[in-house]
């Protein structure tokens, strides 16, 4: 068939229906064989779990066509593992890795036409989650889940592509102690939306999440991690109970020690700190990796002086080595693209 007919390099980070999806069930104590289907849709109970108690979680991952003009994904088991530990701490069947594997490769490949070719800046976005799909009324668990993977074209995750955002301190928390800020369930990011648009209508691009016990530490964005640079060029990336554990931060973690020679400290990192550091970036699936021009606090701006007009020295590195990985012009480590077709 082809590519389908888009401006690939302006299609911006929305939802776009593609061909194909994945559907598996869980009922009777375990997940059915599962299918590749056409229907968009789903059917579900009015007093289904999702709807009454949030039993909701998801993954997000990227494919992307090589140089070479393979389509591959970028360390999917690792988005296996953390969907298996996010349905543990909502008490939700874990669905098994392999297989999780297998529905990836089978959507990418269902929907290849959609996977925007290399040089576009665009790459497939990649959606499994799973939810309650039986009636509860009391709050308990529910007995049955759907676990689906949908995907959808995408261009840069904020808008104007990659250039110095505008971070607030948020007088929100994002997660509590001891809770689910760990963990990639819906219920986190309802918690972020209003913060979100408060921040947007305040004409920032996103919140800056403190730790929630005492609203000293650096947490993370709404949806994407911190990390710091300091004059010396050592990553700083803070660290805490409650912050999701990115999959591109832990890769950007080995990049910079493996292929860049950096140092890489990752400890809890005050707010009252950070104006010592040259570059900030945020680090995520969707957002890459993208570099923070300034954090406004109540008023008190703290710019980061080698962010100013575009990515830092070491963001720019980072950033350039992580993207040469993902799209094949630089050697990855073994085990962490997995080629599809």
């Amino acid at each position: 068939m082809g590519k389908k007919d888009l401006a690939w390099e302006s299609i911006g980070f929305s939802y776009r229906e593609t061909d194909k999806r994945y559907v598996s069930n869980y009922k009777n104590g375990e997940w059915d064989k599962g299918t590749i289907t056409s229907d968009a849709t789903v059917v579900l109970n009015e007093c289904a779990g999702v709807f009454q108690y949030c039993q909701s979680i998801f993954e997000g991952l990227k494919a992307y066509t090589t140089k070479s003009g393979s389509i591959v994904t970028f360390r999917p088991d690792l988005n296996a593992e953390r969907m298996m530990d996010s349905a543990r701490g909502l008490e939700m069947p874990p669905f098994p890795k392999e297989r999780f594997l297998d529905a990836i490769d089978q959507v990418v490949k269902a929907n290849a036409d959609w996977v925007p070719p290399y040089g576009s800046g665009a790459s497939l976005y990649i959606r499994p989650y799973m939810f309650a799909s039986s009636p509860v009324i009391g709050v308990k668990p529910a007995e049955e889940y759907q676990f689906r993977v949908i995907c959808t074209p995408v261009g840069p995750y904020f808008k104007g592509g990659v250039r110095p955002l505008s971070i607030c301190v948020s007088d929100f928390d994002r997660a509590a102690p001891h809770g689910t800020g760990h963990l990639k369930a819906g219920l986190n990011y309802a918690m972020s939306l209003h913060a979100y648009m408060e921040a947007h209508q305040n004409g920032f691009d996103e919140n800056l999440f403190l730790d929630p016990a005492t609203r000293t530490f650096v947490e993370e964005t709404g949806g994407a991690n911190f990390f710091f640079v300091t004059k010396e060029h050592e990553i700083v990336i803070p660290k805490s109970d409650s912050i999701l554990p990115s999959i591109t931060r832990r890769s950007m973690m080995i990049v910079a020690e493996k292929y860049l020679g950096l140092k890489v400290t990752e400890r809890p990192v005050r707010l009252s700190e950070i104006n010592s550091f040259v570059e900030c970036g945020l680090c995520g699936t969707a957002a890459v990796i993208s570099p923070v021009g300034k954090v406004t606090d109540h008023g008190r701006e703290i710019r980061f002086s080698d962010c100013q007009e575009a990515m830092g020295p070491v963001t720019k590195k980072l950033y350039d080595t992580l993207t040469g990985i993902q799209l094949g012009t630089v050697e990855a480590p073994e085990g962490w693209i997995r080629k599809i077709c």
